[in-house]
């Protein structure tokens, strides 16, 4: 996923039934009845759901016969969780900072 979608990849995940389909394939490769048996919304939802994570980049489909096989695209999910260490770690940087700027309370003599 390139940083052009990066965005797409967030906005994807912000739903929750797209984070549970990610999480579902997680664990491997699986057709859209295969995820919809798991999750409490219907097949045609799944579908739709899918769609929305592969225009993003997220995952991948693969034709098996009849079926359509899922699949986290490894490298998409790798820069979004690139993002995320980028943003903790700037994060943690600043707070800390901020915290050694801070004034300290005088220190009590006995």
């Amino acid at each position: 996923m390139d940083t052009d979608r990066s965005g797409e990849g967030w906005s994807a995940l912000a739903d929750g039934t797209r984070r549970a389909i990610v999480d579902r394939l997680a664990e491997g490769p699986l057709a859209v009845g295969q995820l919809a048996a798991r999750l409490p919304v219907s097949r045609s939802a799944v579908s739709q759901h899918l769609k929305i994570l592969k225009d993003a980049g997220l995952v991948s489909e693969q034709a098996v016969g009849t079926r359509r096989i899922y699949r986290l695209n490894p490298t998409a999910v790798a820069a979004l969780r690139d993002q995320l260490d980028t943003f903790w770690r700037r994060a943690l940087a600043s707070y800390a900072e901020v915290a050694e700027e801070a004034p300290r309370a005088p220190e009590e003599s006995p």
